[in-house]
């Protein structure tokens, strides 16, 4: 199995290429900078495996939540490709993308991406047994001081949301989390991981079929709103 993983929805620009038993991958953390280095990193990695376009089976994509540019980017991307090479698609959530690299430490994982606006994208997950992770509910979105968590006594938690809000996340939790990490993104190598059982078993989904998951529609804040924001944070 050959799979090109893409992952763009937050401050990382990711590619992964999973091939046989080895995974080749690249990212960096390029704000407004992943049109210009997404398609030369997916030529990279397939160079590194020595496969060409046409050796893949399946494409995976991030398909966010996260930045509205980013999200957008990875999804057209991914379509694209797996049109022009008429490979299925696997949508990956970015929120579980980013619950992989907490630890599998038998607490629960919070996955917080910082949406701007005052608040968060939030996803509550679990390890299975099969290393991977699987949704507890549903993905939201908020501002973090109103985050209802499932109830589930210990918890990891990572991402920027984290970094942005732990106090107000803090709160919402009966203990201080196990372990937490708020300077950590979405990264293809997890999006490649969590799709691989997917394109194996063919479930793979049609390119037109994918779509960006924006969980809200609004993009931007009024100068008062912006204010506002700003003073929740500092009092966070």
């Amino acid at each position: 199995m050959n799979l090109l993983a893409i992952e763009t929805a937050t401050e990382a620009c990711s590619v992964a290429l999973a091939s046989g038993d080895t995974l080749v991958a690249r990212s960096e953390i390029a704000p407004r900078r992943h049109a210009e280095l997404l398609l030369p990193m997916c030529e990279q990695v397939l160079a590194e495996a020595g496969i060409g376009r046409h050796a893949l089976d399946a494409i995976a994509v991030g398909v966010g939540p996260g930045a509205f540019t980013g999200v957008r980017l990875a999804v057209s991307a991914a379509q694209g490709l797996a049109l022009a090479l008429d490979l299925p698609l696997v949508p990956v959530s970015s929120l579980a993308a980013l619950a992989m690299q907490a630890p599998d430490n038998g607490a629960a994982i919070l996955a917080a991406i910082d949406a701007r606006m005052g608040e968060i994208y939030a996803g509550s997950f679990r390890r299975t047994a099969d290393g991977l992770v699987e949704a507890l509910g549903a993905e939201w979105v908020g501002a973090a001081d109103q985050l209802v968590l499932p109830p589930t006594e210990r918890w990891n938690v990572i991402g920027t949301g984290w970094a942005a809000w732990h106090a107000a996340l803090q709160a919402r939790m009966p203990v201080p989390p196990a372990w937490a990490e708020g300077v950590a993104y979405p990264l293809a190598v997890d999006v490649a991981l969590l799709a691989l059982p997917i394109a194996r078993a063919q479930r793979g989904s049609s390119p037109d079929s994918v779509a960006p998951v924006y969980l809200r529609d609004k993009v931007a804040l009024t100068s008062a709103e912006q204010q506002a924001a700003r003073e929740q944070r500092t009092r966070g």
